[in-house]
């Protein structure tokens, strides 16, 4: 009978097949990294026309000797220069922190913005905005095969707090009575 069977969650399966994948790669690593240490040393020759030259090998007894292995995949050249992002201004000036000649008095020192601090601690506690906000929703909804819903967890933290908040007062109410009885 499949009643008792767990459902088979994608993202654990994708792991260990991930897993899998890494784990052949490293035997194949070792077993390339192997026959590269059992393979003889080229030979070394002494440049003749310099008398204390560096040693050189031959190109030719070289390739022989330690043929190439031929690339799997075609090699990507690494770029030498840093990769930089563009950056959004009108994202940036959404944010509200423009610091215009206003925002600071005669001695060049910031005046006190009250609805800015509160616009920053406002965002504090809602956190940082999210980057793929359709993935944010498909997971809400429960799109995700073997992962529970955001609202159902939000559900049960909201039980868990609601549940500890009562006995605490339980608790603060019996202590109360008890210094109130005594006293």
């Amino acid at each position: 009978m499949a009643w008792f069977k767990k459902k088979p969650d994608p993202i654990s399966d994708r792991a260990r097949a991930l897993t899998d994948e890494i784990a052949a790669l490293e035997a194949q690593i070792k077993s390339l990294d192997s026959k590269l240490q059992q393979a003889p040393p080229p030979a070394k020759l002494r440049s003749t026309a310099i008398p204390h030259g560096e040693t050189i090998q031959r190109a030719a007894e070289l390739e022989t000797r330690n043929p190439k292995p031929e690339p799997t995949k075609p090699e990507t050249p690494r770029p030498q220069d840093p990769i930089f992002e563009e950056v959004d201004q009108d994202r940036l000036k959404a944010r509200g922190e423009i610091a215009t000649p206003e925002h600071y008095n005669e001695l060049g020192i910031r005046k006190y913005d009250l609805p800015a601090l509160l616009r920053r601690i406002r965002n504090h506690f809602r956190g940082p905005s999210t980057n793929n906000p359709k993935l944010v929703h498909y997971l809400a909804a429960g799109g995700v095969q073997g992962l529970r819903p955001l609202r159902y967890e939000k559900r049960v933290a909201r039980n868990r707090f609601i549940f500890f908040v009562a006995i605490l007062f339980l608790a603060l109410l019996g202590i109360i009575l008890v210094f109130v009885r005594r006293h």
